[in-house]
């Protein structure tokens, strides 16, 4: 069987020391191309999460108060 034929598994796979050292090479050649906000940016996307986060509580606060409400119609709870 020639290496065309076997495809793939034909070519040697390095033993498990090997891979760990090409995960670990990979990990820092990543990690190098990470770029840190600025102040200004970091922020503004503060921020934004925070906003958004306030959004959402309102929206599931005032959902919640609109469900209870028709709970207490439907099933009749007194006040």
């Amino acid at each position: 069987m020639s290496a065309a034929a076997g495809g793939a598994s034909a070519a040697k796979k390095p033993n498990f020391f090997a891979r760990i050292v090409i995960f670990f090479r990979e990990v820092i050649g990543e990690l190098r191309k990470v770029v840190t906000p600025t102040r200004k940016e970091l922020v503004k996307f503060t921020s934004v999460v925070l906003g958004f986060v306030v959004v959402m509580i309102a929206l599931i606060l005032g959902l919640d108060t609109v469900f209870q409400m028709v709970v207490d119609v439907v099933f009749g709870v007194p006040n």
